[in-house]
């Protein structure tokens, strides 16, 4: 299994972020075929105190190539797309294999 990681910053206005997140951009996302599960979690901290992250969306897929697939298909442009709408320069992306102990 792999997902992708979107790490986003803290935006001007959080209410905002929120509703079109929520509203448009994730019912964008659950579109991508391929998708197995979202899974957001709200910052509210680091070790060290304050974080400059405030919310963390793992994408899980079966495989890379189902990832790819997903990401390459008009579903997964289109999610791509609205990160310009909401999230210009607040997002960090990444994928990551998942392992379990």
């Amino acid at each position: 299994m792999v997902k992708l990681t979107a790490l986003y910053k803290k935006p001007g206005n959080i209410e905002e972020f929120d509703r079109y997140y929520r509203d448009v951009h994730t019912p964008l996302a659950q579109k991508m075929p391929g998708l197995k599960k979202i899974e957001l979690g709200r910052v509210v901290g680091s070790p060290g105190g304050d974080s400059e992250y405030h919310l963390v969306a793992n994408l899980y897929f079966d495989n890379l190539d189902s990832l790819k697939n997903a990401m390459s298909s008009e579903e997964g442009k289109a999610a791509a797309k609205d990160l310009n709408n909401f999230a210009r320069g607040l997002v960090q992306m990444m994928i990551c294999e998942v392992k379990s102990n």
